[in-house]
């Protein structure tokens, strides 16, 4: 079966109207921050004894900072949800992509995690865009991004679909509360893409999906009430965290990657750009490590926007292009990993993607350019 080529179109990415750094938390709870600052180690990613591992050497420069290298963050103000900014970034997508609702004829909605315990955004989200088509949930914690771009390419090629738009959204300030160290490492976000034929040779190449069951145990939800009476879901992590992604990332980098890489038909030094979900502040430099890549080949944009789980993907193909360093026809490769689900690797070739909106208005994009660019020092 011949296939025709099939890829981005156009991309977009929103996110809430509060943006906190670090001075935030100082200046409100100053006893927790005096009290993490003491310890010297944080509690969840503390590091005993001689690093073991490329994470744990990466990680290392930034131990003595109980903000582990985070920078700022966006956060949702009262009144905003994650369907809010998944619409925002639906709709800047479909405005680049120049496409209505109506010519839509799949969305597939990954949700971290959706508004209603139950229910995912899907139908919810369609009905605020007027689509008509089919549309449904993915789950793939914070590695679904690759997935639903390999799930969105193959039911086009399959002629399925002619148009899939495809949002991600995380909204972790929602499960987190906020005197919990925890939540000076996340932030909330959403990101779109367009899915449909593009120039011959451009577009999606290959992808290697594996499941991540060794990270089970990463972290648990429970449900309790808020201070209505209503049902709320409320995330921890475990306090081996650190050692399952200590012992485990590098691997499954290497197998993703390597994999996508050699179904593609190409090499390593033939990829122009390599674009991680920056979990983690060293997550992009412990990439460069395990595969031997220049760091110039890659993004980080932790320190812009913490963890936004898989939103970061979608961010990092935003910025990477709104910023020139990804072209038409160069050769991209996307990794996304999350617990209890998926570690995903996909190789394509840049078409002529059309962007939404510049996310930050009112920000000068040289002061965007310039955090991205911040370089940790360790304090």
């Amino acid at each position: 079966m011949v296939h025709h080529s099939v890829g981005i179109r156009a991309i977009a990415v929103n996110f809430p109207s509060v943006r906190r750094t670090k001075d935030y938390y100082r200046e409100k709870y100053p006893d927790i921050v005096a009290q993490v600052e003491e310890k010297s180690l944080g509690r969840l990613f503390s590091l005993a004894g001689t690093p073991s591992s490329e994470f744990d050497l990466e990680m290392l420069p930034y131990l003595s900072d109980p903000f582990r290298g985070t920078v700022e963050q966006r956060v949702l103000a009262p009144g905003e949800s994650s369907l809010m900014l998944e619409e925002r970034a639906a709709r800047d997508a479909l405005n680049a992509a120049k496409l209505t609702p109506e010519e839509v004829d799949l969305m597939l909605v990954a949700s971290i995690w959706p508004e209603q315990i139950g229910f995912g955004n899907a139908a919810f989200l369609a009905r605020k865009l007027g689509l008509q088509g089919a549309a449904w949930n993915l789950d793939g914690a914070c590695g679904v991004t690759p997935v639903a771009l390999q799930t969105a390419c193959a039911l086009v090629q399959a002629g399925e679909y002619r148009n899939v738009l495809v949002v991600i959204s995380c909204t972790y300030s929602r499960f987190v509360d906020e005197d919990d160290t925890v939540s000076w490492f996340l932030g909330d976000g959403a990101g779109a893409f367009v899915i449909g034929s593009v120039k011959p040779n451009q577009g999606i190449l290959s992808t290697k999906t594996v499941n991540t069951s060794c990270f089970c145990d990463l972290l648990t939800l429970n449900i309790t009430e808020n201070k209505q009476g209503n049902p709320r879901i409320r995330m921890q992590l475990n306090k081996d965290a650190k050692n399952a992604l200590s012992e485990e990332s590098a691997q499954l980098l290497r197998t993703c990657c390597e994999g996508a890489i050699l179904a593609a038909d190409l090499t390593l030094d033939r990829i122009d750009f390599f674009l991680f979900n920056t979990a983690t502040a060293w997550f992009s430099s412990f990439c460069v490590r395990v595969l031997g890549i220049d760091s110039e080949r890659t993004l980080n944009l932790y320190p812009l926007y913490a963890n936004i789980g898989p939103v970061l993907t979608v961010a990092n193909l935003y910025h990477a292009a709104q910023m020139g360093k990804i072209r038409e026809n160069d050769l991209v490769l996307v990794y996304g990993f999350g617990a209890a689900g998926v570690a995903s690797a996909s190789v394509m070739r840049w078409g002529n993607v059309a962007l939404g909106l510049f996310p930050h208005q009112g920000e000068p994009e040289s002061a965007l350019k310039s955090s991205l660019d911040h370089s940790f020092a360790p304090c």
